[in-house]
């Protein structure tokens, strides 16, 4: 089976690698500079084994990469499409800039051939592409399919491999029974639907994990302030039978990156097209975004002084900018947006990840990017560790109290507790622990 990747940023490189090692011809499609670096084995963002993966598989002649004109795509059985869905600051997707590059490629497909769609896109999308296609092409036939991506950065290669089961959602029986060989030899268990089925199943996952998430932030909050550990809250509440132990019911930081926020605003955004009020789902992100700031609330608490600037004189370490450990991206990352607003309050700000060797021009920050963890702690006022990269808990608390100027740690989700929670001479906070 011959499958085309439409789009080669961090699902579409992934897809496209692992395809090629569970032996498929595949050809991947994107602009020519993206093209470029993915040919030389190169991934487009760090992503564990990802340039192994993709070596091995140019090596075996089974993965190769091109622009859409000239990958041959009317020889290829399935086309899937990757591409990335553009969020900004306000969650919105850009989801006319996906519907409008996956127009220009489907007049190469040969007829017959299946549009398997996993980008995140409203439900609806995939069969108004079909619609379109149909219209603009009278006479054509493709068969289409929606397959809810569920990828997670830094570990994307075992969620693609070793997936417990995977969503497809199909316009007739057609689309499945040309993909059903490729499920076959994917082995992953696979549940059939409806494609508008198949698109609401990735909407509902995501809103459901942003609401526990916000759900158990707004409790540990509480918790705060009555004396109450959220940590011992959430031991209590995963004993209970209904919820369980793999809940997503752990306090710490806001979801950040764009992508539950995306398909929670496509939920809201149905309510408010069709009329049904969504008082649940519309209190998602402003609880999330009041939670975002329990870091610089917190700080501001324990160092602020009165005046325009009332962190200025103080130094802050942060530790990690990455959107999440085991990945290279900056985008929507709460530690960025975290030490732009220390560096606004006046705070000397000195930040350390290792995955940035260098921060983009276009950040422009009032921080500085630190060259070691050690570096970034001489004489800090506060310490933050913001992002969970596992090298981190190499610190030992004597050697951080040495190199600050006072020992206080904030440390959100409770990762280097086990170290720092009860050091001698220690001030520690994270999200839940009482004042």
């Amino acid at each position: 089976m011959r499958i085309g990747v439409a789009g080669l940023w961090h699902l579409g490189s992934v897809t496209a690698a692992c395809l090629a090692q569970a032996g498929f011809d595949v050809v991947g499609v994107d602009a020519p500079e993206v093209v470029a670096g993915l040919a030389a084995g190169r991934a487009p963002l760090l992503e564990p084994g990802l340039d192994a993966l993709l070596s091995a598989g140019l090596a075996a002649g089974k993965l190769r990469f091109a622009t859409a004109n000239e990958a041959g795509l009317d020889a290829v059985d399935v086309l899937w499409v990757t591409y990335d869905t553009p969020v900004d600051d306000e969650d919105r997707a850009d989801v006319g800039l996906v519907v409008a590059r996956v127009a220009e490629i489907l007049p190469l497909l040969r007829d017959d051939s299946v549009v398997l769609v996993s980008s995140q896109l409203p439900a609806g999308t995939t069969r108004q592409m079909k619609l379109r296609f149909e219209a603009a092409h009278p006479g054509r036939r493709l068969h289409f399919a929606c397959s809810p991506e569920n990828l997670r950065l830094g570990k994307a290669i075992a969620a693609f491999t070793e997936a417990e089961r995977i969503i497809i959602g199909c316009d007739g029986p057609e689309a499945r029974q040309r993909l059903e060989p490729l499920v076959a030899r994917l082995g992953t268990p696979a549940r059939w639907m409806g494609l508008e089925s198949a698109e609401m199943v990735k909407h509902t996952i995501n809103a459901f994990l942003a609401t526990s998430v916000t759900f158990i932030n707004e409790i540990a909050g509480l918790c705060e302030r009555l004396g109450a550990d959220a940590a011992e809250v959430e031991a209590g509440i995963r004993s209970e039978p209904r919820i369980g132990p793999r809940a997503y019911v752990t306090p710490g930081g806001a979801f950040a990156g764009g992508t539950l926020a995306r398909d929670v605003t496509f939920l809201t955004g149905f309510g408010t097209t069709h009329g049904l009020p969504t008082p649940l789902l519309s209190g998602i992100l402003p609880s999330n975004h009041q939670h975002a700031g329990w870091a610089f609330r917190r700080i501001s608490e324990l160092l602020g002084q009165p005046g325009a600037a009332p962190l200025k004189g103080r130094r802050v370490a942060v530790l990690g900018l990455t959107y999440k450990a085991g990945t290279s991206t900056l985008r929507r990352s709460t530690a960025v947006e975290l030490c732009d607003r220390l560096a606004a309050a006046g705070a000397e700000v000195l930040a350390f990840d290792p995955a940035v060797q260098a921060l983009p021009a276009e950040m422009a920050p009032g921080w500085q990017l630190a060259s070691s963890a050690e570096a970034a702690m001489g004489g800090a006022d506060v310490l933050v560790v913001a992002t969970e990269w596992p090298v981190f808990r190499e610190l030992v608390p004597a050697m951080v109290a040495a190199a600050m100027r006072q020992p206080l740690v904030l440390d959100q989700n409770g990762f280097m507790a086990a170290a720092f929670a009860a050091a001698p001479g220690f001030r520690y906070f994270r999200v839940g622990k009482p004042h």
